[in-house]
């Protein structure tokens, strides 16, 4: 890390660097700088804000410990619900996706930074289909200049304050000195996983035991910082946040390898990730499920609040994909599966308690 990567954008040092690693750096520069950093770090780099104060663990609560541990427990295979997550539409989620990377030519996207122009077409475009579907949607501005998360929300059809929440981020990152920055992958997968979901929602007319919350979360590659304006939010109003998962890069693998489902190695609860797991080998027995090193998603803002969270991702292993962080992230390319993305949608969504 020095100031030559820099000296485009100013020919004085606009950062003091405080410590640094092979593989890390601590420094300090202005808040508006701090904010548009990632447009200019390497593509396996990522940005992430110091909070001014200690910021302390919160532990899972017992009772919503206990009733994870229950979920795993009664698990077992029904048909009804096998038929439901079977039917999850392969044609419409590649139409998503190409049209949230601008690979349609229709949708006019270039770039899906939080300060783009484009994050605003796709805000408003992920509005609209959800509330198609049914749910009651808003956007939810978190922080002057970023784009606004996206929260929907379908009702439970018993009277509950108990929340599901499924969640992805829409907000992507191009490759240095290029205006492009489409996050097929990153996080375009996550968030076609979620209107999967939703359209079959819709298609089959579901309704559900417990309120559920599909949220497409801004300010990701900045530090997390839509999670976390909306995890604060849920915390201070006592929300019941029964489980919480993040879908973040589903759709790479190597051309060698299996279709595959990554769970984290470090950050996130252990039983909701094994809950995952245990899902995905009744539902989705073609995934390989391993855990992954690859961190830090919006799940871990939930986590840190004592909501039990994971998130699922296209690896047992490190993060691989060539395009990672970069302007040829697209969903026409090598090693791009949408059969895969289509795979993991059907275990996130087999999670919620259907009437």
């Amino acid at each position: 890390m020095n100031q030559e990567i820099f000296s485009e954008y100013s020919s004085e040092p606009i950062f003091e660097l405080l410590h640094s690693t092979p593989t890390s750096a601590l420094f300090s520069t202005s808040r508006e700088f701090a904010l548009k950093v990632d447009r200019i770090l390497p593509p396996f780099w990522k940005s992430a804000l110091l909070p001014a104060s200690p910021v302390s663990f919160i532990p899972i609560p017992a009772p919503a410990a206990d009733h994870v541990k229950s979920l795993l427990k009664s698990l077992k295979f029904d048909p009804v619900i096998s038929s439901i997550v079977n039917s999850i539409s392969f044609p419409q989620m590649k139409n998503d996706i190409r049209f949230l990377t601008g690979e349609d030519g229709i949708s006019g996207i270039v770039s899906r930074h939080s300060f783009s122009a484009g994050s605003r077409v796709a805000a408003n475009w992920l509005l609209q289909r959800f509330e198609d579907t049914g749910a009651k949607c808003e956007l939810r501005p978190f922080l002057d200049g970023f784009a606004p998360n996206v929260v929907c929300r379908y009702a439970s059809s018993v009277d509950t304050n108990a929340t599901v929440l499924i969640s992805g981020h829409y907000d992507s990152r191009g490759s240095f000195g290029y205006q492009r920055a489409p996050g097929g992958n990153d996080d375009g997968s996550g968030v076609t996983a979620l209107l999967a979901i939703a359209r079959t929602i819709a298609r089959r007319g579901i309704t559900f035991r417990t309120n559920v919350e599909l949220v497409a979360f801004a300010g990701e590659e900045q530090g997390l910082l839509g999670s976390k304006a909306y995890a604060r939010e849920m915390y201070d109003a006592d929300a019941n946040i029964t489980l919480m998962i993040q879908a973040d890069m589903l759709a790479y693998h190597a051309p060698f390898e299996a279709p595959q489902l990554g769970l984290p190695l470090s950050i996130g609860s252990t039983d909701v990730a094994q809950l995952v797991g245990n899902i995905s080998e009744i539902y989705s027995p073609e995934l390989t499920v391993g855990f992954t090193p690859a961190c830090c998603s919006d799940h871990q803002s939930f986590f840190e609040l004592g909501f039990p969270s994971t998130q699922v991702f296209e690896r047992a292993g490190p993060i691989a994909d060539p395009m990672y962080h970069n302007s040829g992230d697209l969903s026409e390319r090598s090693g791009y599966d949408m059969h895969q993305v289509r795979s993991i949608a059907k275990v996130q969504v087999r999670r919620v308690r259907f009437r």
